[in-house]
């Protein structure tokens, strides 16, 4: 070990990411890995950290996240890196912009603004398009540095195009020749370093012009190939969506091609509002795969997924009123002026609201369906906290109230419309799959959802309400958190350097001063490509995050430092 070494981390409550208690130590770093831990070392550092009365722990591993597009035009893997997230994994529920023929490439922008809301306008002027297949998009995010490590999977949807061009889009039964075709495309980009492959099969994955996400019913034999093709090289994770309509068929049907593929299977499990115990009939499958031998694993969130609405963001009551579309021409500022005023209220309270082409408008007025989030974000709110309920008590009528609701935070304020994990009012369901065995923490969507949610947040979340703040029930110790943040989620990835604090593992490490920790309430930014908005959500409490032995945050500011880089297939410890 060097006489010095670049960074002393002292005094510090260390979580491992093993599941294991806290235990105080200091923490040595050199390189940009950790070199050494113990009671008091005898090393200096050229720069040291006085962590006493803090938490130490691995830098957060985020599994399920869109920032396909943003890595290619920004250095900042945001908001996820201000939530102690250190290595992001992109690609998910099968949509991103490799491999694609420039012919392709409206249709794949269609698909990632329907299906993940990110607008055309910000991503016809981000992308710069300097690549056709899978190796060159990932030749050309190696030429790139971040704010956090950045790893891939091929998306199925973009595979499709690829193989199949309009075939594909009209979701045409592939041939055998389609499906050598997309399996030696897969291989291809799991040779250049994809972690994995993607795909969804939710009627909810829509193109912008309302065509559904080309993947929805890949046959079997499509999805066996491609997973043959990963079982073939010897690496790779498989990754997918269901709406699970015909559970037991389909089940069946990923049953076989877990077999068939022997590829770890990660797939996403939640609370449907409209078949709340559908759940645990999933968890229980998975089980049973996994006693077969089977390497199945359910990714959950834990908290209510939905819309969160207000005045800036993409949806809210009053959306598609004649007043409120006409106020959209404005700059914020002078939207949030003129919504002050009483005439405006009155106006736009009392219209009815026309008629359009976005599937959930008939959510956007269910009264009794809805909560202010509020300036210190409550995620599980009670029955007194509905919309309908604070109307009824302020002699309001509901319109009135929601609207007087959202001009609070100087007009940002924004109401929580949960759509799935929140059926019976709880998050008691959610609570049941983060304690499973076999869950993955996942389904933060960072880098998508820019009009309406900001779910990126989870990890501070996961940390401040279970751990922390959770009156409604039970909560989960801090270790259990940190393990699922970390350790379980690299692994899950073939990501075997990171997720753990000890000798000769990466040096991603968090800081974190878990007394202040806070989760600040959602605001909208105009950050991205063409000024486009996002809604976006920081914490206070992060005292450093360390990517590969660099502070990149400090006290809730970035640095400066980019060490962050694009990561190439599995990773084991050196």
């Amino acid at each position: 070990m060097a006489e010095q070494v670049d960074l002393v981390i002292r005094n510090g409550s260390i979580i491992d990411g093993s599941g294991q208690p806290a235990y105080q130590a200091d923490i040595a770093v050199h390189d940009g890995h950790i070199v050494a831990i113990g009671e008091e070392l005898a090393i200096a550092g050229h720069e040291e950290i006085d962590a006493r009365g803090q938490l130490v722990t691995p830098g957060f591993v985020d599994i399920h996240t869109h920032y396909d597009g943003q890595v290619t035009w920004s250095n900042s893997v945001t908001p996820s890196s201000r939530h102690g997230v250190t290595t992001v994994l992109m690609g998910n529920c099968g949509v991103g912009f490799a491999p694609c023929k420039p012919r392709d490439r409206n249709r794949l922008v269609a698909l990632m603004e329907g299906v993940e809301d990110l607008p055309e306008i910000v991503l016809t002027t981000g992308l710069p398009w300097a690549w056709e297949s899978f190796p060159e998009y990932l030749d050309y995010l190696e030429q790139r540095s971040f704010d956090a490590d950045i790893a891939t999977q091929i998306p199925h949807a973009a595979l499709r195009v690829f193989a199949m061009g309009e075939r594909a889009v009209s979701r045409e039964v592939a041939t055998a020749e389609d499906r050598e075709r997309m399996a030696q495309l897969a291989a291809q980009a799991i040779e250049a370093g994809a972690l994995g492959f993607a795909t969804s099969r939710t009627i909810n994955h829509r193109a912008s012009d309302g065509t559904p996400i080309f993947t929805l019913d890949a046959a079997e034999d499509e999805l066996v190939a491609i997973g043959q093709a990963l079982r073939d090289s010897g690496r790779g994770v498989l990754q997918l969506v269901s709406d699970f309509t015909d559970i037991d068929a389909e089940l069946a049907m990923l049953r076989r091609v877990a077999e068939q593929t022997a590829r770890p299977l990660s797939l996403t499990v939640m609370q449907w509002h409209n078949a709340p115990e559908k759940w645990r009939t999933v968890l229980d499958w998975i089980e049973t795969c996994q006693r077969d031998g089977l390497q199945v694993k359910a990714q959950v969130s834990g908290r209510p997924v939905g819309i969160l609405m207000g005045f800036e963001t993409s949806f809210n009551p009053f959306s598609y009123t004649p007043t409120f579309k006409a106020l959209l021409a404005l700059s914020p500022d002078e939207r949030r002026a003129r919504l002050l005023e009483a005439a405006t209220r009155e106006k736009i309270i009392a219209e009815t609201p026309e008629p359009s082409n976005f599937p959930g408008e008939m959510l956007l007025r269910c009264w009794d369906l809805m909560y202010p989030l509020g300036e210190q974000p409550n995620y599980e709110p009670d029955a007194t906290q509905k919309v309908s309920a604070i109307a009824k008590r302020l002699g309001l009528s509901p319109a009135a109230c929601a609207y007087d609701l959202m001009l609070e935070q100087g007009g940002q304020a924004v109401l929580m419309l949960p759509v799935v994990n929140f059926a019976d009012g709880t998050l008691n369901a959610a609570l049941s799959m983060l304690r499973h065995p076999h869950s993955l923490y996942g389904l933060g969507d960072g880098g998508a959802h820019l009009g309406f949610l900001c779910d990126a947040s989870l990890p501070t979340h996961l940390l401040t309400y279970w751990a922390r703040d959770r009156q409604r029930g039970q909560r989960l110790p801090i270790p259990e958190i940190i393990r699922g943040l970390t350790h379980d989620t690299a692994a899950a990835v073939g990501l075997e350097d990171r997720g753990l604090l000890r000798v000769g593992y990466r040096a991603d490490i968090n800081i974190i001063d878990f007394d202040a920790l806070t989760l600040l309430p959602p605001r909208v930014e105009y950050d991205l490509p063409a000024n486009g908005r996002r809604v976006d959500q920081s914490a206070a409490g992060y005292t450093a995050t360390l990517v590969h032995g660099q502070v990149v945050q400090r006290n809730g500011h970035p640095t400066g430092a980019l060490p962050g880089r694009l990561v190439r297939g599995p990773q084991t410890v050196a």
